[in-house]
Protein backbone atom coordinates (compact mmCIF):
# COMPACT_ATOMS: atom_id res chain seq x y z
CA UNK A 1 0.00 0.00 0.00
CA UNK A 2 2.84 2.41 0.88
CA UNK A 3 6.32 1.83 -0.52
CA UNK A 4 9.55 3.71 0.14
CA UNK A 5 12.17 3.23 -2.58
CA UNK A 6 15.87 4.16 -2.49
CA UNK A 7 15.18 7.00 -0.05
CA UNK A 8 18.15 9.10 1.05
CA UNK A 9 18.17 12.26 3.13
CA UNK A 10 21.24 14.41 3.66
CA UNK A 11 21.62 17.74 5.47
CA UNK A 12 24.99 19.21 4.55
CA UNK A 13 27.54 16.50 5.27
CA UNK A 14 25.23 14.64 7.62
CA UNK A 15 23.50 11.60 6.12
CA UNK A 16 20.21 10.91 7.92
CA UNK A 17 18.94 8.10 5.65
CA UNK A 18 20.90 6.07 3.17
CA UNK A 19 19.09 4.07 0.46
CA UNK A 20 16.07 3.08 2.58
CA UNK A 21 13.72 0.55 0.98
CA UNK A 22 10.63 -0.56 2.88
CA UNK A 23 6.99 -1.50 2.30
CA UNK A 24 4.22 -0.83 4.81
CA UNK A 25 1.28 -3.20 4.42
CA UNK A 26 -2.40 -2.59 5.24
CA UNK A 27 -3.79 -4.04 8.45
CA UNK A 28 -0.57 -3.46 10.38
CA UNK A 29 0.54 -0.83 12.85
CA UNK A 30 4.20 0.19 12.59
CA UNK A 31 5.90 1.89 15.54
CA UNK A 32 8.82 4.00 14.30
CA UNK A 33 11.61 4.14 16.87
CA UNK A 34 15.14 5.53 16.97
CA UNK A 35 17.47 7.58 19.13
CA UNK A 36 16.95 11.34 19.41
CA UNK A 37 18.06 12.90 16.13
CA UNK A 38 17.79 9.64 14.19
CA UNK A 39 15.14 11.17 11.94
CA UNK A 40 11.80 9.74 13.13
CA UNK A 41 9.78 12.93 12.63
CA UNK A 42 11.64 13.70 9.40
CA UNK A 43 10.70 10.26 8.07
CA UNK A 44 7.01 10.85 8.81
CA UNK A 45 7.16 14.23 7.08
CA UNK A 46 8.66 12.58 3.99
CA UNK A 47 5.89 9.96 3.99
CA UNK A 48 3.25 12.68 4.16
CA UNK A 49 4.90 14.81 1.48
CA UNK A 50 5.59 17.70 3.85
CA UNK A 51 9.29 17.62 2.89
CA UNK A 52 11.15 16.06 -0.02
CA UNK A 53 13.94 13.51 0.30
CA UNK A 54 17.37 14.14 -1.21
CA UNK A 55 16.72 11.17 -3.50
CA UNK A 56 14.26 8.31 -3.83
CA UNK A 57 10.50 8.45 -3.60
CA UNK A 58 7.38 7.40 -1.67
CA UNK A 59 4.60 5.61 -3.53
CA UNK A 60 1.02 5.40 -2.22
CA UNK A 61 -1.38 2.98 -3.85
CA UNK A 62 -3.75 4.94 -6.13
CA UNK A 63 -7.09 5.77 -4.57
CA UNK A 64 -5.85 5.47 -0.99
CA UNK A 65 -6.25 8.39 1.43
CA UNK A 66 -3.58 9.37 3.94
CA UNK A 67 -4.36 11.30 7.11
CA UNK A 68 -1.62 12.97 9.19
CA UNK A 69 -1.88 14.20 12.77
CA UNK A 70 -1.45 17.96 12.45
CA UNK A 71 1.50 19.36 14.45
CA UNK A 72 0.59 23.04 13.97
CA UNK A 73 -1.94 23.55 16.76
CA UNK A 74 -3.06 26.91 15.38
CA UNK A 75 -3.66 25.76 11.80
CA UNK A 76 -7.46 25.69 12.19
CA UNK A 77 -8.02 28.65 14.50
CA UNK A 78 -10.47 30.22 12.03
CA UNK A 79 -12.84 27.24 12.18
CA UNK A 80 -15.26 25.77 14.75
CA UNK A 81 -14.19 22.54 16.43
CA UNK A 82 -16.58 20.21 14.59
CA UNK A 83 -15.71 21.73 11.23
CA UNK A 84 -11.99 21.28 11.93
CA UNK A 85 -12.61 17.57 12.43
CA UNK A 86 -14.63 17.27 9.20
CA UNK A 87 -11.75 18.89 7.33
CA UNK A 88 -9.68 15.82 8.16
CA UNK A 89 -11.41 14.01 5.29
CA UNK A 90 -10.53 16.48 2.54
CA UNK A 91 -12.48 14.85 -0.35
CA UNK A 92 -15.62 14.60 1.77
CA UNK A 93 -15.27 18.14 3.11
CA UNK A 94 -14.76 19.61 -0.38
CA UNK A 95 -17.95 17.93 -1.62
CA UNK A 96 -19.88 19.14 1.43
CA UNK A 97 -18.56 22.68 0.99
CA UNK A 98 -19.54 22.74 -2.70
CA UNK A 99 -23.04 21.41 -1.96
CA UNK A 100 -23.55 24.09 0.71
CA UNK A 101 -22.31 26.81 -1.67
CA UNK A 102 -24.63 25.66 -4.48
CA UNK A 103 -27.63 25.62 -2.16
CA UNK A 104 -26.72 29.06 -0.80
CA UNK A 105 -27.10 30.49 -4.32
CA UNK A 106 -29.52 27.98 -5.78
CA UNK A 107 -31.12 27.95 -9.21
CA UNK A 108 -32.42 25.14 -11.44
CA UNK A 109 -29.22 25.05 -13.51
CA UNK A 110 -27.33 23.77 -10.46
CA UNK A 111 -29.67 20.87 -9.71
CA UNK A 112 -27.79 18.33 -11.84
CA UNK A 113 -24.44 19.18 -10.23
CA UNK A 114 -25.98 19.00 -6.77
CA UNK A 115 -27.39 15.56 -7.59
CA UNK A 116 -23.97 14.30 -8.70
CA UNK A 117 -22.34 15.61 -5.56
CA UNK A 118 -24.98 14.12 -3.29
CA UNK A 119 -24.48 10.68 -4.82
CA UNK A 120 -20.74 10.92 -4.14
CA UNK A 121 -21.46 12.32 -0.67
CA UNK A 122 -23.72 9.38 0.16
CA UNK A 123 -21.13 6.87 -1.08
CA UNK A 124 -18.67 8.42 1.39
CA UNK A 125 -21.24 8.12 4.21
CA UNK A 126 -21.38 11.90 4.31
CA UNK A 127 -24.83 12.09 5.88
CA UNK A 128 -23.38 10.57 9.07
CA UNK A 129 -20.27 12.77 9.01
CA UNK A 130 -21.39 15.25 11.66
CA UNK A 131 -22.50 12.55 14.11
CA UNK A 132 -19.33 10.49 13.50
CA UNK A 133 -17.12 13.55 14.10
CA UNK A 134 -19.09 14.42 17.24
CA UNK A 135 -18.66 10.86 18.57
CA UNK A 136 -14.90 11.03 18.02
CA UNK A 137 -14.69 14.34 19.87
CA UNK A 138 -16.71 13.03 22.81
CA UNK A 139 -14.55 9.90 23.06
CA UNK A 140 -11.48 12.13 23.17
CA UNK A 141 -12.86 14.20 26.05
CA UNK A 142 -14.28 17.17 24.10
CA UNK A 143 -17.83 17.70 25.45
CA UNK A 144 -20.71 18.48 23.10
CA UNK A 145 -20.90 22.01 24.48
CA UNK A 146 -17.51 22.72 22.83
CA UNK A 147 -18.22 21.24 19.39
CA UNK A 148 -19.08 24.61 17.88
CA UNK A 149 -16.49 26.63 19.80
CA UNK A 150 -13.92 28.40 17.59
CA UNK A 151 -10.59 26.58 17.65
CA UNK A 152 -8.89 29.86 18.55
CA UNK A 153 -10.68 29.77 21.92
CA UNK A 154 -9.67 26.20 22.79
CA UNK A 155 -6.90 25.47 25.30
CA UNK A 156 -3.76 23.95 23.83
CA UNK A 157 -4.37 20.50 25.35
CA UNK A 158 -7.91 20.50 23.94
CA UNK A 159 -6.67 21.53 20.49
CA UNK A 160 -4.45 18.45 20.49
CA UNK A 161 -7.50 16.25 21.00
CA UNK A 162 -9.44 17.99 18.24
CA UNK A 163 -6.54 17.51 15.82
CA UNK A 164 -6.33 13.85 16.83
CA UNK A 165 -10.06 13.47 16.06
CA UNK A 166 -9.39 15.17 12.73
CA UNK A 167 -6.68 12.63 11.88
CA UNK A 168 -8.90 9.68 12.82
CA UNK A 169 -12.03 10.99 11.09
CA UNK A 170 -13.30 9.08 8.10
CA UNK A 171 -11.16 5.95 8.62
CA UNK A 172 -8.22 6.95 6.39
CA UNK A 173 -6.44 4.15 4.53
CA UNK A 174 -3.10 5.35 5.92
CA UNK A 175 -2.89 7.02 9.32
CA UNK A 176 0.38 8.79 10.21
CA UNK A 177 0.83 10.12 13.75
CA UNK A 178 3.78 11.75 15.51
CA UNK A 179 3.49 11.51 19.32
CA UNK A 180 -0.34 11.15 19.42
CA UNK A 181 -0.47 10.61 23.21
CA UNK A 182 1.11 13.97 24.10
CA UNK A 183 -1.20 15.98 26.40
CA UNK A 184 -3.71 13.11 26.70
CA UNK A 185 -4.79 11.70 30.07
CA UNK A 186 -4.72 7.99 30.88
CA UNK A 187 -8.40 7.42 30.10
CA UNK A 188 -8.12 9.03 26.67
CA UNK A 189 -4.91 7.17 25.85
CA UNK A 190 -6.68 3.94 26.78
CA UNK A 191 -9.50 4.76 24.38
CA UNK A 192 -6.99 5.53 21.61
CA UNK A 193 -5.17 2.24 22.25
CA UNK A 194 -8.42 0.31 21.88
CA UNK A 195 -9.36 2.28 18.76
CA UNK A 196 -6.05 1.62 17.01
CA UNK A 197 -5.87 -2.02 18.12
CA UNK A 198 -9.15 -2.57 16.26
CA UNK A 199 -8.25 -0.33 13.31
CA UNK A 200 -8.13 -2.35 10.10
CA UNK A 201 -6.10 0.06 7.95
CA UNK A 202 -2.41 1.00 7.94
CA UNK A 203 -1.04 2.95 10.91
CA UNK A 204 2.47 4.44 11.19
CA UNK A 205 3.24 6.07 14.53
CA UNK A 206 6.09 7.66 16.45
CA UNK A 207 5.71 7.55 20.23
CA UNK A 208 7.83 7.56 23.39
CA UNK A 209 5.04 5.76 25.29
CA UNK A 210 6.15 2.13 25.58
CA UNK A 211 2.78 0.86 26.82
CA UNK A 212 1.09 2.53 23.85
CA UNK A 213 3.57 0.97 21.40
CA UNK A 214 3.03 -2.44 22.97
CA UNK A 215 -0.75 -2.09 22.87
CA UNK A 216 -1.10 -1.06 19.22
CA UNK A 217 1.96 -2.15 17.24
CA UNK A 218 2.26 -5.31 15.15
CA UNK A 219 5.69 -4.22 13.86
CA UNK A 220 8.59 -2.01 14.90
CA UNK A 221 10.38 0.14 12.32
CA UNK A 222 13.81 0.79 13.81
CA UNK A 223 15.87 3.70 12.47
CA UNK A 224 19.55 3.02 13.13
CA UNK A 225 22.80 3.41 11.22
CA UNK A 226 20.96 5.47 8.57
CA UNK A 227 18.72 2.53 7.70
CA UNK A 228 15.18 1.48 8.59
CA UNK A 229 14.63 -2.17 9.52
CA UNK A 230 11.24 -3.77 10.13
CA UNK A 231 10.69 -6.32 12.89
CA UNK A 232 7.55 -8.27 13.72
CA UNK A 233 6.22 -7.80 17.23
CA UNK A 234 5.71 -4.86 19.56
CA UNK A 235 8.22 -2.60 21.33
CA UNK A 236 8.86 -4.89 24.31
CA UNK A 237 9.75 -7.76 21.99
CA UNK A 238 12.12 -5.54 20.01
CA UNK A 239 13.76 -4.16 23.17
CA UNK A 240 14.21 -7.49 24.93
CA UNK A 241 15.40 -9.27 21.80
CA UNK A 242 17.86 -6.48 20.91
CA UNK A 243 19.30 -6.67 24.42
CA UNK A 244 19.56 -10.45 24.09
CA UNK A 245 21.24 -10.08 20.69
CA UNK A 246 23.74 -7.62 22.15
CA UNK A 247 24.58 -9.95 25.05
CA UNK A 248 25.02 -12.89 22.75
CA UNK A 249 27.18 -10.86 20.38
CA UNK A 250 29.38 -9.91 23.33
CA UNK A 251 29.79 -13.57 24.32
CA UNK A 252 31.36 -14.84 21.13
CA UNK A 253 32.75 -17.98 22.75
CA UNK A 254 29.39 -19.43 23.72
CA UNK A 255 28.40 -22.53 21.86
CA UNK A 256 25.99 -22.04 18.99
CA UNK A 257 23.50 -24.57 20.38
CA UNK A 258 23.36 -22.73 23.72
CA UNK A 259 22.58 -19.47 21.94
CA UNK A 260 19.92 -21.13 19.82
CA UNK A 261 18.24 -22.63 22.89
CA UNK A 262 18.16 -19.25 24.64
CA UNK A 263 16.67 -17.61 21.53
CA UNK A 264 14.02 -20.30 21.20
CA UNK A 265 12.99 -20.04 24.85
CA UNK A 266 12.76 -16.25 24.53
CA UNK A 267 10.52 -16.43 21.45
CA UNK A 268 8.23 -18.97 23.10
CA UNK A 269 7.88 -16.84 26.23
CA UNK A 270 7.17 -13.70 24.24
CA UNK A 271 4.72 -15.43 21.92
CA UNK A 272 2.73 -16.67 24.94
CA UNK A 273 2.40 -13.08 26.18
CA UNK A 274 1.47 -11.77 22.74
CA UNK A 275 -1.40 -14.26 22.54
CA UNK A 276 -3.08 -12.34 25.36
CA UNK A 277 -2.37 -8.86 24.02
CA UNK A 278 -4.77 -6.50 22.28
CA UNK A 279 -3.27 -6.68 18.84
CA UNK A 280 -3.44 -10.49 18.80
CA UNK A 281 -7.09 -10.65 19.87
CA UNK A 282 -8.48 -7.47 18.33
CA UNK A 283 -6.64 -7.21 15.01
CA UNK A 284 -7.42 -9.77 12.31
CA UNK A 285 -3.80 -9.99 11.23
CA UNK A 286 -1.59 -12.19 13.40
CA UNK A 287 2.03 -11.43 14.09
CA UNK A 288 4.40 -12.88 11.56
CA UNK A 289 7.17 -15.30 12.43
CA UNK A 290 9.42 -13.85 15.13
CA UNK A 291 13.15 -14.13 14.43
CA UNK A 292 15.41 -12.80 17.17
CA UNK A 293 18.51 -13.70 15.16
CA UNK A 294 17.52 -11.09 12.55
CA UNK A 295 17.72 -8.26 15.08
CA UNK A 296 21.00 -6.40 15.15
CA UNK A 297 22.57 -4.94 18.30
CA UNK A 298 21.60 -1.27 18.47
CA UNK A 299 23.90 1.74 18.34
CA UNK A 300 21.83 3.39 21.08
CA UNK A 301 23.37 4.41 24.38
CA UNK A 302 21.49 4.02 27.65
CA UNK A 303 22.29 6.43 30.52
CA UNK A 304 23.41 4.94 33.82
CA UNK A 305 20.79 6.31 36.23
CA UNK A 306 21.68 5.14 39.73
CA UNK A 307 20.04 6.73 42.77
CA UNK A 308 21.94 6.19 46.02
CA UNK A 309 20.81 7.41 49.43
CA UNK A 310 23.03 9.43 51.79
CA UNK A 311 21.25 7.62 54.64
CA UNK A 312 18.17 5.53 55.20
CA UNK A 313 15.05 7.45 56.20
CA UNK A 314 13.09 6.72 59.36
CA UNK A 315 9.43 5.73 59.48
CA UNK A 316 8.09 9.31 59.30
CA UNK A 317 8.36 10.59 55.74
CA UNK A 318 5.65 13.14 54.87
CA UNK A 319 2.40 14.05 56.59
CA UNK A 320 -0.15 16.12 54.62
CA UNK A 321 -3.41 17.34 56.15
CA UNK A 322 -6.35 19.11 54.46
CA UNK A 323 -4.16 20.61 51.74
CA UNK A 324 -5.82 22.54 48.90
CA UNK A 325 -4.83 24.73 45.97
CA UNK A 326 -6.59 26.98 43.46
CA UNK A 327 -5.73 27.95 39.91
CA UNK A 328 -5.01 31.54 38.90
CA UNK A 329 -8.62 31.74 37.75
CA UNK A 330 -9.85 30.77 41.21
CA UNK A 331 -11.05 27.23 40.48
CA UNK A 332 -10.16 24.41 42.81
CA UNK A 333 -7.27 22.28 41.53
CA UNK A 334 -7.59 19.97 44.53
CA UNK A 335 -9.16 20.05 48.00
CA UNK A 336 -8.83 18.03 51.22
CA UNK A 337 -5.42 16.71 50.23
CA UNK A 338 -4.53 13.96 52.70
CA UNK A 339 -1.37 11.87 52.56
CA UNK A 340 0.71 9.93 55.06
CA UNK A 341 3.74 8.91 53.04
CA UNK A 342 5.29 5.75 54.49
CA UNK A 343 8.81 4.43 54.20
CA UNK A 344 9.23 2.46 50.99
CA UNK A 345 6.11 3.85 49.32
CA UNK A 346 6.33 4.45 45.61
CA UNK A 347 3.34 6.66 44.93
CA UNK A 348 1.93 7.56 41.54
CA UNK A 349 0.36 10.97 42.19
CA UNK A 350 -2.26 11.56 39.52
CA UNK A 351 -5.00 14.01 38.55
CA UNK A 352 -7.01 14.79 35.45
CA UNK A 353 -5.63 18.31 35.72
CA UNK A 354 -1.81 18.43 35.52
CA UNK A 355 -1.86 21.78 37.31
CA UNK A 356 -3.10 20.02 40.46
CA UNK A 357 -0.15 17.64 40.79
CA UNK A 358 2.36 20.38 39.95
CA UNK A 359 0.81 22.63 42.60
CA UNK A 360 1.12 19.84 45.18
CA UNK A 361 4.84 19.37 44.49
CA UNK A 362 5.49 23.10 44.63
CA UNK A 363 3.66 23.37 47.96
CA UNK A 364 5.49 20.51 49.72
CA UNK A 365 8.80 21.85 48.36
CA UNK A 366 8.10 25.26 49.90
CA UNK A 367 7.80 27.07 46.56
CA UNK A 368 4.07 27.82 46.84
CA UNK A 369 1.59 28.55 49.62
CA UNK A 370 -1.48 26.33 49.96
CA UNK A 371 -5.00 27.71 50.25
CA UNK A 372 -5.62 25.52 53.30
CA UNK A 373 -3.91 22.77 55.26
CA UNK A 374 -0.39 21.92 56.34
CA UNK A 375 2.40 19.43 55.74
CA UNK A 376 5.51 18.24 57.60
CA UNK A 377 8.57 16.24 56.56
CA UNK A 378 10.21 13.63 58.78
CA UNK A 379 13.51 14.75 60.35
CA UNK A 380 15.49 11.96 58.66
CA UNK A 381 14.26 12.73 55.14
CA UNK A 382 16.40 14.24 52.43
CA UNK A 383 14.49 15.12 49.29
CA UNK A 384 15.48 15.45 45.65
CA UNK A 385 12.93 17.11 43.37
CA UNK A 386 12.54 17.10 39.59
CA UNK A 387 9.92 19.75 38.65
CA UNK A 388 7.93 19.65 35.42
CA UNK A 389 9.23 23.14 34.59
CA UNK A 390 13.01 23.22 35.10
CA UNK A 391 13.66 26.50 33.26
CA UNK A 392 14.74 28.43 36.37
CA UNK A 393 17.63 26.00 36.89
CA UNK A 394 19.11 26.95 33.51
CA UNK A 395 18.78 30.75 33.47
CA UNK A 396 22.57 31.13 33.28
CA UNK A 397 25.39 30.49 30.82
CA UNK A 398 27.47 28.05 32.88
CA UNK A 399 29.04 24.99 31.34
CA UNK A 400 27.63 21.70 32.62
CA UNK A 401 30.51 20.96 35.02
CA UNK A 402 30.15 24.36 36.71
CA UNK A 403 26.36 24.03 36.60
CA UNK A 404 26.45 20.76 38.53
CA UNK A 405 29.04 22.16 40.96
CA UNK A 406 26.34 24.47 42.38
CA UNK A 407 24.89 21.56 44.37
CA UNK A 408 27.98 19.91 45.83
CA UNK A 409 28.50 19.76 49.57
CA UNK A 410 32.14 18.74 50.08
CA UNK A 411 35.50 19.78 48.65
CA UNK A 412 35.94 16.36 47.06
CA UNK A 413 32.68 16.77 45.17
CA UNK A 414 33.88 20.06 43.68
CA UNK A 415 36.61 18.33 41.72
CA UNK A 416 35.99 18.29 37.99
CA UNK A 417 36.74 14.58 37.67
CA UNK A 418 34.09 13.80 40.30
CA UNK A 419 31.44 15.94 38.58
CA UNK A 420 32.28 14.60 35.14
CA UNK A 421 31.51 11.13 36.52
CA UNK A 422 27.90 12.09 37.19
CA UNK A 423 27.57 13.86 33.85
CA UNK A 424 29.17 10.93 32.05
CA UNK A 425 26.54 8.58 33.44
CA UNK A 426 23.98 10.80 31.73
CA UNK A 427 25.88 10.62 28.39
CA UNK A 428 27.65 14.00 28.73
CA UNK A 429 31.19 12.76 28.15
CA UNK A 430 34.31 14.52 26.88
CA UNK A 431 33.59 17.94 25.39
CA UNK A 432 29.86 17.41 25.95
CA UNK A 433 30.42 18.15 29.65
CA UNK A 434 31.56 21.67 28.75
CA UNK A 435 28.43 22.58 26.79
CA UNK A 436 26.68 25.78 27.86
CA UNK A 437 23.30 25.61 29.61
CA UNK A 438 21.90 28.01 27.03
CA UNK A 439 22.20 25.51 24.16
CA UNK A 440 20.69 22.44 25.84
CA UNK A 441 17.66 20.67 24.39
CA UNK A 442 14.70 19.71 26.56
CA UNK A 443 15.94 16.14 26.92
CA UNK A 444 19.46 17.27 27.80
CA UNK A 445 18.10 19.54 30.53
CA UNK A 446 16.20 16.63 32.09
CA UNK A 447 19.36 14.48 32.00
CA UNK A 448 21.23 17.31 33.75
CA UNK A 449 18.51 17.43 36.40
CA UNK A 450 18.89 13.68 36.89
CA UNK A 451 22.65 14.17 37.37
CA UNK A 452 21.80 16.75 40.04
CA UNK A 453 19.38 14.36 41.75
CA UNK A 454 21.95 11.55 41.80
CA UNK A 455 24.50 13.96 43.29
CA UNK A 456 22.08 14.99 46.08
CA UNK A 457 21.61 11.37 47.25
CA UNK A 458 18.11 11.92 48.56
CA UNK A 459 16.12 9.19 50.28
CA UNK A 460 12.84 10.68 48.99
CA UNK A 461 12.53 11.39 45.28
CA UNK A 462 9.81 13.68 43.90
CA UNK A 463 9.31 13.58 40.14
CA UNK A 464 6.81 15.72 38.25
CA UNK A 465 6.44 14.38 34.69
CA UNK A 466 10.03 13.07 34.63
CA UNK A 467 9.74 11.40 31.22
CA UNK A 468 8.90 14.64 29.36
CA UNK A 469 11.47 15.27 26.61
CA UNK A 470 13.32 11.98 27.23
CA UNK A 471 13.91 9.41 24.51
CA UNK A 472 12.91 5.75 24.89
CA UNK A 473 16.41 4.74 25.99
CA UNK A 474 16.51 7.28 28.83
CA UNK A 475 12.93 6.46 29.87
CA UNK A 476 13.75 2.75 30.02
CA UNK A 477 16.91 3.33 32.10
CA UNK A 478 15.03 5.75 34.38
CA UNK A 479 12.18 3.28 34.83
CA UNK A 480 14.56 0.48 35.78
CA UNK A 481 16.43 2.67 38.25
CA UNK A 482 13.25 3.58 40.15
CA UNK A 483 12.19 -0.06 40.36
CA UNK A 484 15.54 -0.79 42.06
CA UNK A 485 15.61 2.31 44.30
CA UNK A 486 15.31 1.39 48.00
CA UNK A 487 13.96 4.74 49.17
CA UNK A 488 10.59 6.46 48.85
CA UNK A 489 9.28 7.89 45.58
CA UNK A 490 6.33 10.11 44.72
CA UNK A 491 5.96 10.75 41.02
CA UNK A 492 3.59 11.92 38.30
CA UNK A 493 3.82 10.61 34.76
CA UNK A 494 1.74 10.02 31.66
CA UNK A 495 3.89 7.00 30.83
CA UNK A 496 1.60 4.04 31.57
CA UNK A 497 4.38 1.46 31.88
CA UNK A 498 6.34 3.76 34.17
CA UNK A 499 3.35 4.04 36.50
CA UNK A 500 2.47 0.35 36.38
CA UNK A 501 5.98 -0.99 37.03
CA UNK A 502 7.12 1.52 39.68
CA UNK A 503 4.07 2.45 41.80
CA UNK A 504 2.77 0.34 44.69
CA UNK A 505 0.27 3.03 45.69
CA UNK A 506 -1.97 5.43 43.76
CA UNK A 507 -2.99 8.83 45.16
CA UNK A 508 -5.36 10.95 43.07
CA UNK A 509 -5.94 14.64 43.72
CA UNK A 510 -9.41 15.83 42.73
CA UNK A 511 -11.35 19.10 43.16
CA UNK A 512 -13.36 17.40 45.91
CA UNK A 513 -11.05 15.10 47.90
CA UNK A 514 -8.13 12.65 47.78
CA UNK A 515 -8.47 9.05 46.58
CA UNK A 516 -5.76 6.84 48.08
CA UNK A 517 -5.29 3.12 47.32
CA UNK A 518 -2.49 0.58 47.74
CA UNK A 519 -2.95 -0.90 44.28
CA UNK A 520 -1.02 -1.23 41.06
CA UNK A 521 -1.83 1.39 38.47
CA UNK A 522 -3.69 -1.03 36.20
CA UNK A 523 -5.82 -2.34 39.07
CA UNK A 524 -6.65 1.20 40.14
CA UNK A 525 -7.68 2.30 36.65
CA UNK A 526 -9.79 -0.80 35.99
CA UNK A 527 -11.70 -0.88 39.29
CA UNK A 528 -15.34 0.02 38.55
CA UNK A 529 -16.04 1.33 42.07
CA UNK A 530 -13.00 3.60 41.99
CA UNK A 531 -13.93 4.81 38.50
CA UNK A 532 -17.36 5.89 39.74
CA UNK A 533 -15.78 7.62 42.73
CA UNK A 534 -13.32 9.41 40.45
CA UNK A 535 -16.00 10.65 38.08
CA UNK A 536 -18.06 12.09 40.93
CA UNK A 537 -15.00 13.75 42.48
CA UNK A 538 -14.42 15.86 39.37
CA UNK A 539 -17.99 17.15 39.21
CA UNK A 540 -17.62 19.61 42.11
CA UNK A 541 -18.83 23.14 41.17
CA UNK A 542 -16.15 25.79 40.63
Amino acid sequence: MLTVSNLSVQFGKRVLFDEVNVTFNPGNCYGVIGANGAGKSTFLKILSGAIDPTSGHVHIEPGKRMSVLEQNHNAYDDHPVLQAVLMGNKPLYEIKTEIDALYADYDDDKAERIGELQVAFEEMDGWNADSDAAALLSNLGIPESMHYTPMSEMESKMKVRVLLAQALFGSPDILVMDEPTNDLDYDTIGWLEDFLANYENLVIVVSHDRHFLDAVCTHIADIDFGKLNLYSGNYSFWYESSQLAARQRAQQNRKAEEKAKELQEFIQRFSANVAKSKQATSRKKMLEKLRVEDIKPSSRRYPAIIFEREREAGDQILQVENLSAKSEEGEWLFQKGELNLAKGDKVALISRDARATSAFYEIVNGNRVAETGKFSWGVTTKTAYLPADNSTFFDNDLNLVDWLRQWVQTQEEKEEVYLRGFLGKMLFSGEEALKKCSVLSGGEKVRCMLSRMMLLRGNVLMLDEPTNHLDLESITAFNNSLKQFKGTVIFTTHDHQFAQTVANRIVELTPMHTIDRYLTFDDYMSDATIREQRNKAYQVPV
